[in-house]
């Protein structure tokens, strides 16, 4: 197959179920306010997705979006990566098998990365991996959540955070005589974790560590838990150190960055950031007030909104920058 002159993105999606709940609605089964929730966290309101509707299906819904609005044909896609932590199911089979049965496709390469929050990041450069070593040619990357599944509702501190949705980008081979076709080539990506902190924003019950006992309900049990405080540190730190990181190892300087597309896991964290950065707040984009956060879906969500509005234009450069549970953090950097 050999080795590609380039590998970028060459369509985006997005998916977010049609209820809509907001804070006032939340301000009724628990004990908050619109008011506080905007001041902490940014949010005004997050998409639920249905009971019967289950990751896969908003994966689903991402990926025909980018379909419907890119013309690229179905049967040209030769991989699914799903990155979540709220598969369809536990442990096995993963996601990324049911969206491929669901969307018709056989016999692909499909799984799922688990690396929370920076999901989708992670699983960008896998597939630029998968892509620059000539095994495929065109690899959907999806990030899928329904968190509402793993929420606590009577959990004030955690249940404002979350929401539902799904963002994919189609990631390409191609060479240098088709600029004009795709997006953004991708051009480096920095990838770590700090496995020290895994118990800092989990789900604590239900795996083998700790299983399930007779006393036990499912739908009680398997609920995340944060330590918000511990999740709000590492956070602020590791985006200014992931930013650093690119651009020193790129020879950019932050004058040169368009947009920086950060994690949408809550406003306060992108304002420290952007104060201990000294970079203006505007540079980065931000939807948190419409979806809240969506854990790996958030930044290709934030994508496709961007391209709807327009605000992404050929040449730019673009870092992408996520943390989450893991505790996991990363980045990349684009040309569009």
């Amino acid at each position: 197959m050999g080795r590609p002159s380039r590998i970028y993105i060459r369509a985006v999606g997005a998916y977010v179920p049609g209820k809509q709940v907001t804070n006032n609605d939340l301000a009724s089964i628990v004990e908050t306010s619109d008011e506080w929730i905007r001041s902490h966290t940014g949010i005004g309101s997050r998409h639920i997705a249905a009971d019967n509707e289950a990751t896969s299906d908003l994966a689903v819904g991402a990926v025909k979006d980018l379909l419907t609005n890119s013309g690229v044909p179905l049967d040209s896609i030769d991989g699914i990566v799903v990155a979540t932590a709220t598969q369809d199911f536990i442990g096995f089979p993963a996601t990324a098998c049911v969206v491929q049965t669901k969307l018709g496709l056989d016999k692909i390469l499909a799984f799922d990365i688990a690396a929370g929050c920076t999901g989708f990041i992670y699983a960008l450069e896998v597939a630029r991996g998968l892509i620059g070593n000539g095994t495929l040619r065109n690899i959907l990357v999806i990030g899928a959540e329904k968190l509402s599944a793993v929420t606590d509702w009577t959990d004030r501190n955690t249940c404002v955070l979350f929401g539902d949705g799904a963002g994919c980008v189609l990631v390409s081979a191609g060479g240098e005589g088709d600029l004009k076709d795709g997006n953004g080539d991708i051009m480096d990506s920095v990838l770590h974790a700090e496995g020290s902190g895994y118990d800092k924003l989990c789900i604590p019950k239900g795996g083998t560590s700790a299983p399930l006992t007779g006393n036990d309900t499912l739908l009680d049990s398997i609920k995340l838990c944060m330590d918000g405080r511990a999740v709000y540190n590492f956070a602020v730190r590791v985006l200014c150190e992931v930013i650093d990181e690119l651009l020193q190892r790129n020879n950019l300087t932050m004058e040169q960055i368009d947009w920086i597309v950060p994690h949408q896991a809550n406003s306060r964290i992108i304002q420290a950031a952007a104060k201990r950065l000294k970079i203006d707040q505007a540079k980065f984009f931000m939807n948190i007030e419409s979806y809240a956060n969506t854990s790996a879906a958030s930044i290709p969500i934030a994508m496709k909104e961007m391209q709807e509005r327009d605000l992404l234009k050929r040449g730019q450069l673009i870092l992408t920058v996520g943390f989450g549970a893991g505790l996991t953090y990363g980045g990349n950097l684009i040309r569009w």
